[in-house]
């Protein structure tokens, strides 16, 4: 049983739910150290991490560090995307220069520049749904999706309409070319373990 605070009932009551009254419940409850939390269209997710979901994220993270500084990546960060009650906790995220913080500390949307997603069974079909789509909407210039049950990575490009115009298929193994994008480098997926 959730017990909510007053602000959280009566945003429920007046039914207008928020992104802010659904993570002050979550963070009322016992979530289990190491699961993670996301609100995907108003659906609330939790899935524990793996030690594969874990090198495939800093792997990506150290490579894009060439790229960009600490200070304009994330990961498992709250950033809220376009769409109906959308708060994503991106494995990975890069941010453009001169990104800056919005209401209550958060990144904006506006500012990530890249999105790095690890599949993981339970939320699968999020990544390649409705995540795909906030993250078009919110014009993100390159989507990747890692698969390590197929040991393969679709990227997505050029957003439009609430679409990607471009999926690029690529086996673990072969490079990652971003150069022609506003990443600017190649990412090496040789090192991405399986599951």
């Amino acid at each position: 049983m959730i017990v909510l605070d007053d602000r959280t009932e009566m945003a429920e009551e007046s039914g207008e739910l928020t992104l802010d009254a659904m993570f002050e419940a979550l963070a009322k409850m016992p979530v289990p150290e190491g699961t993670k939390v996301e609100i995907v269209g108003g659906n609330i997710f939790m899935s524990p991490q793996r030690q594969t979901h874990f090198e495939i994220v800093f792997d990506i993270l150290q490579q894009l560090y060439g790229r960009y500084p600490r200070n304009r990546m994330a990961s498992d960060v709250r950033i809220d995307f376009p769409g109906h009650l959308n708060g994503f906790a991106c494995d990975a995220a890069a941010l453009a220069e001169g990104a800056v913080r919005g209401d209550h500390g958060r990144w904006r949307h506006q500012d990530v520049e890249f999105v790095a997603e690890v599949l993981s069974k339970s939320t699968a079909l999020n990544d390649y749904g409705p995540k795909k789509t906030a993250y078009a909407l919110a014009e993100v210039p390159v989507y990747l999706v890692v698969d390590p049950y197929q040991g393969r990575c679709h990227l997505y490009t050029q957003p439009k309409d609430g679409d990607y115009a471009t999926e690029t298929k690529v086996p673990f193994g072969e490079d990652l070319d971003l150069t022609d994008t506003v990443v600017g480098l190649t990412l090496k997926t040789d090192e991405f373990p399986r599951d």
